[in-house]
């Protein structure tokens, strides 16, 4: 009976070994298939997560090109610090939360540099998928009167620290686009932009015009209205009111 009940018992961790290899086996590793768009100096997660869920002893972060290439390393329940320093103090995954098959990495005050494609690895599937972070910059623009006639004003908007390049455009009261002249863009050594934009518009009656920058990469506009008084009131000055929010996004 002794002999009989520890066959069971081995017979019983076997199946068990069995079960937890087939699990093991059949788990696929899974990340955002969409670019993961982040603002310089916000908090991102490049999200991955096992499926069905296991637990995640060893998670390899890694940006290929990189040297070194090592973004983060957890290993049965110890960080790694071998990473690319310029990554240091700024990454974490969730420790608690790898039991249910969350790989996740968290990437804290995101740089332009961070920008590019990640690498996640789990060596108990032996398992990689990748994922691309796009970081951009953004500012609201700003209007000022560069020429002002008895019939017309000359208008210049100009926006710094943008990225990636952004596109310039002028609207009038009704949200319509403008005829203006070409817009000039200048890329800075810290690799942000700067475009500055001229419209002339007739002062035949009361008006409010737009200028609006955006970056359909990452999703972002800001605006700044300008209101310009009729023939009239040719001597009133002329409000400059941002209009742009941090949340505002493109249609």
């Amino acid at each position: 009976t002794g002999m009989n009940g520890f066959s069971t018992l081995i017979l019983n961790a076997m199946f068990i070994s069995s079960e937890q290899s087939n699990v093991i086996s059949q788990s696929e590793l899974i990340c955002s298939h969409q670019p993961i768009v982040a603002l310089a100096g916000d908090d991102v997660i490049l999200p991955c997560r096992l499926e069905p869920a296991i637990s995640a002893r060893t998670v390899e972060w890694t940006k290929p090109g990189l040297d070194p290439k090592y973004i983060h390393i957890h290993e049965k329940g110890l960080e790694h610090w071998i990473q690319n320093p310029s990554y240091n103090f700024r990454t974490r995954v969730f420790v608690d939360e790898l039991e249910q098959g969350n790989v996740s990495m968290k990437i804290f005050s995101v740089k332009l540099s961070d920008e590019g494609k990640y690498r996640c690895y789990i060596h108990s599937v032996q398992e990689e998928a990748f994922i691309h972070l796009s970081v951009g910059s953004v500012s609201s623009p700003v209007i000022k009167v560069t020429a002002n006639t008895s019939r017309t004003l000359v208008l210049q908007c100009e926006s710094k620290g943008w990225h990636p390049e952004p596109e310039l455009l002028w609207l009038d009261g009704e949200g319509k686009l403008l005829s203006a002249g070409r817009t000039k863009t200048i890329r800075g050594p810290d690799d942000l932009y700067t475009v500055r934009g001229r419209v002339t518009v007739e002062k035949r009656h009361s008006n409010n015009f737009t200028c609006r920058v955006q970056q359909k990469i990452i999703n972002q506009s800001r605006e700044t209205q300008i209101h310009v008084p009729g023939r009239n009131l040719s001597d009133c000055p002329v409000k400059n009111e941002p209009t742009g929010r941090p949340s505002e996004r493109l249609l």
